[in-house]
Formats: structure tokens, sequence, C-alpha cells
């Protein structure tokens, strides 16, 4: 599905990254499939959480890095021939690889596999120039508070 977002094109500057995402979209979703299942948390104002069932990976199985705005999550299972005879594998241990997209300044904090679940913390980290600030407003003509005292008591003592 694509929307047509030429309305957008010609108000906006530098959003080229936020209309090839939201275009993509439904093409990502048709791809992945739901395997391995995940949650995604808000922990605090500007931090998040992955949280991935990953059951039967070990850490040496995984791989995670981030590239092109990205981050990807990978496992391979390395098959162990086993005399065991499975009669049932209700475990999935197949190979995935998932896909995050990630906004502008977030980036990966650590990973901790833990029980079974593989999670992922991020922050955004926006720069000191970009954060809002205040800027203060002069009056034109005005003199300082602090001037305006001293000649005040100044104009007194030359009146005594």
């Amino acid at each position: 599905m694509r929307y047509d977002l030429s309305p957008l094109y010609r108000s906006t500057v530098g959003f080229d990254r936020l209309f090839q995402l939201l275009n993509n979209v439904g093409n990502v979703e048709a791809v992945q499939n739901a395997y391995p299942p995940y949650n995604i948390e808000r922990t605090a104002e500007n931090s998040y959480r992955i949280s991935m069932a990953v059951a039967g990976f070990g850490e040496k199985d995984l791989t995670i890095e981030t590239r092109d705005g990205s981050l990807v999550v990978k496992a391979e299972k390395t098959e162990i021939d086993s005399p065991k005879e499975v009669l049932y594998r209700g475990i999935a241990s197949r190979a995935f690889e998932r896909r995050f997209q990630l906004a502008d300044y977030v980036v990966v904090k650590g990973a901790v596999l833990e029980n079974g679940l593989l999670h992922v913390d991020l922050e955004r980290q926006v720069p000191e120039a970009l954060k809002p600030r205040q800027i203060p407003i002069a009056t034109v003509g005005a003199q300082p508070i602090a001037t305006n005292t001293i000649e005040t008591s100044t104009n007194a003592q030359i009146a005594a």
C-alpha cells in the first residue's frame, strides 16, 4: 500500500527519510514474520527497551548490530548432532533476522540475555545544539535595573 505524500513534499524540507519509512512500512511487515515475538517498552522519557523471546539461543548464537539507522538482531543456531530422538519439537530454533528502524539520535546502550529473553536498551541522546533553549528579551532604550538604582541614590546625595 502506497500513500500519496506529494502535498507534504511541497510544504516540508528534510523529511524524505520519514516519508520513505511510511511508504515502506507495509512492505516490511509483509516480509517479516512474527518470529520471534517481541515487546517495545518506553522505560523513561528518552529510554526504550526491546525484549525478544529467544528461547533456545545462547549468547554465542546471537548477533546485535546497528547500521544505517537501524538495529539488526540475528540468530543462527548451529545444529549439533545429538543421540536423542526428539518426538516433538515445539521450541523453535530456526535462524532469524529482525530489523528495527531507529529514530535520529537513538543509540543502543546495551543488551542482556536473561531467562530466554533478550533485552536491548536504547536511549535518545539529543545534542545540546538541538535542545530547546530560552532566549532573553531585551527592551530597546530601557536601562538595566542595577543602573537605575545607582543613579537614583547618586541623585539623592547631590540634592542633599
